[in-house]
């Protein structure tokens, strides 16, 4: 298209001449909804169900207001502020259909980093009612082997010195909730959306942790107020890309900085214990549970640990992204393989899941040729991952005498990956991790010493000790080693 529209409120108007907009008034929204983490996933994921609940012209009252707690979070801060907090959504369909709207339920976004009194203060007042957080895995400040509290990390360490100088996300809760327990204030909810396994409970642990050390009295009274609900969430989300922004200027004829793509599955179970009321999601489709356990163990234990066998196997390979990985007919059989041997049996039954069909559910989504998720996305932070999503796979098998083999031979590819950074071409492999360092030299050393890279507690417990994996594990790491194609390996086992 010749000319195109800047996506603000004043040309909101002209906007939906081309896709779906916001038909609520967001001026009279109230921010009852503190997000901590704004990036792609929760604006294809909370932001959109909440989008949806205010398009049925419910719940002025939840509003969102994002809070950036890393430099990289200025980029977003800046391109909200140019586009009214406004953005859009283009869900990708398998048959290659693409549907654009703009969602408008994020009303205001704060950068801590920079002023952390304006984010206190908005956390502490009283229309907030939850703090919901996107962090990552590696946000939570925990050993993923021991599940404590890291206190040896310097931005901790100023805090508990400096409690009026938050710079995580444990300074920030505990500065507000100060606040509003001196204020009179009832305490909000506090909601992980992150792929942890328990994520309400691990929150409330290490929150706990922090404040007793910061201040005890403060820290009982957010163990008696503050609820931490679980939840399971999901939503494939990749790396929104230049060629994103330029289609949605050439077809639609709208600008927008930073769109966000998505597939067309969404799911939200949450534990229904809320400090101080909720929206009424159920309207959207998000599932109130008592006990999301169940749930969040088959979402860990199969996307994301699928995700992850594809994603480091692929790399190696050399797949660019998920799809090319299913399309090839080993990996897709190799991952069916691993999720019905290795990681169905530990699941159990849940109640309303047919695991067959979620199973047959995954490899749909993951062939999703319109989504083109990127291996390097899906292999980046494996070490604050695999922990979760599979080592926790290999470590239960063990323990029943299950099969670990097409999981061994992940760790085995993980290994090789973190030493060489390239595939079995010679490519380069981006890795991103913020264990990135520790991990190569651990795996280096993999050459004089073939367990070496086991030996890191923290992120293997135990392992070291057991026998059979060992075995398994050194045959396999062995392999790679001496030849890289992976995909020989992959088919002997399958």
């Amino acid at each position: 298209m010749e000319t195109s529209i800047q996506l603000n409120q004043g040309n909101l108007q002209e906007v939906g001449s081309h896709m779906p907009v916001p038909n609520y008034n967001r001026e009279s929204n109230k921010t009852g909804i503190v997000h901590i983490g704004v990036g792609g996933f929760h604006r294809a994921h909370q932001a959109y169900y909440l989008h949806q609940l205010r398009q049925l012209g419910e719940d002025s009252d939840w509003g969102i207001c994002g809070i950036g707690l890393r430099e990289a979070d200025a980029k977003l801060h800046d391109i909200f502020k140019q586009q009214d907090h406004l953005y859009t959504l283009i869900v990708k369909h398998p048959d290659g259909k693409i549907e654009p709207e703009v969602i408008g339920s994020i009303v205001d976004f704060k950068m801590g980093i920079t002023d952390p009194e304006p984010v206190i203060a908005h956390m502490a007042h009283a229309d907030t009612k939850i703090v919901s957080l996107t962090i990552t895995e590696g946000g939570y400040n925990f050993n993923p082997t021991t599940g404590e509290f890291n206190f040896n990390n310097p931005d901790i360490q100023h805090e508990l010195r400096h409690s009026n100088d938050p710079i995580t996300v444990y300074g920030f809760l505990t500065a507000a909730l100060k606040r509003r327990r001196d204020n009179g204030l009832p305490a909000f909810t506090i909601l992980s959306c992150d792929n942890i396994e328990h994520n309400g409970d691990m929150t409330r642990k290490m929150l706990l942790s922090f404040a007793e050390m910061q201040d005890a009295d403060l820290a009982e009274w957010i163990g008696q107020e503050v609820c931490f609900p679980n939840s399971m969430v999901d939503r494939i989300t990749p790396v929104t890309t230049n060629t994103d922004i330029e289609t949605l200027v050439q077809n639609y004829g709208v600008t927008d900085a930073w769109p966000v793509t998505c597939e067309p599955f969404i799911q939200w179970v949450v534990e229904d214990k809320f400090s101080n009321g909720r929206p009424a999601f159920e309207k959207v489709g998000v599932q109130f549970v008592p006990d999301v356990g169940p749930y969040e163990k088959m979402k860990l234990r199969l996307l994301n640990a699928g995700h992850s066998v594809l994603g480091l196997l692929g790399a190696l390979h050399g797949h660019p992204t998920i799809n090319a990985c299913i399309e090839d007919q080993t990996f897709k059989t190799y991952l069916r393989a691993f999720l019905d041997q290795e990681a169905t049996p530990i699941l159990g039954t849940i109640e309303g899941i047919d695991l067959e069909d979620y199973k047959d559910s995954l490899l749909e989504r993951f062939a999703n040729p319109n989504i083109k998720d990127s291996v390097s996305r899906i292999c980046s932070e494996s070490s604050a991952k695999l922990p979760k999503f599979l080592i926790s796979t290999i470590h239960d098998n063990l323990a029943t005498g299950g099969s670990i083999k097409f999981a061994t031979l992940v760790i085995a590819a993980w290994c090789y990956y973190s030493d060489k950074g390239m595939d079995r071409h010679g490519h380069p492999i981006e890795i991103i991790d913020a264990m990135g360092t520790e991990i190569h030299q651990a795996a280096k050393q993999t050459t004089t010493d073939p367990i070496a890279f086991i030996r890191q507690e923290s992120l293997f417990g135990d392992l070291i000790k057991n026998e059979r994996f060992i075995k398994m594990y050194t045959e396999a790491v062995q392999k790679i080693y001496q030849d890289t194609n992976i995909k020989k390996y992959m088919k002997d086992m399958i």
